[in-house]
C-alpha cells in the first residue's frame, strides 16, 4: 500500500512543471528578505527609525552643509546657503571638534 502511494506521488511530481518554479520563488523571497535585513543593519537605518533623538550632519564644512535633527516625532532640516558670508550679528552657541577618526562632535554651551 505504501509503495503504491509513493509511486502515485512520484508520478505526480514528475508531470508537474511548476513544482520547481515554486521552490525558486521561495528561495528568491528568502534571499530578498535577508538582503534587506543586511542593508538595514549596514546602513544603521534602524537607529534612525527607532531612536528618539538624533542629529545628522551632511557635508560637514562645505557650503552645502545640512543638519538634520530629530526630537521625538519632530524632524528639522537646516541648510547652509551658498551665498552666506558669515557676517552679521549673532552669538556663539557651541563648539565643534573634529576627532582623529574624522568624526565631528558638537558641544552646545
Amino acid at each position: 500500500m505504501r509503495n503504491r502511494r509513493n509511486r502515485r506521488l512520484q508520478s505526480y511530481l514528475e508531470h508537474d512543471p511548476m513544482a520547481s518554479v515554486a521552490n525558486l520563488f521561495d528561495i528568491a523571497m528568502v534571499f530578498s528578505v535577508a538582503l534587506m535585513a543586511a542593508m538595514v543593519n549596514y546602513l544603521s537605518i534602524g537607529d534612525l527609525l527607532f531612536s528618539e533623538t538624533f542629529t545628522i550632519v551632511k557635508n560637514p564644512g562645505e557650503k552645502n552643509m545640512e543638519i538634520v535633527t530629530k526630537k521625538g516625532t519632530e524632524i528639522r532640516r537646516y541648510e547652509g546657503s551658498a551665498s552666506a558670508t558669515g557676517k552679521g550679528k549673532g552669538k556663539k552657541v557651541g563648539t565643534a571638534y573634529q576627532l582623529e577618526s574624522g568624526e565631528i562632535v558638537y558641544l552646545p554651551e
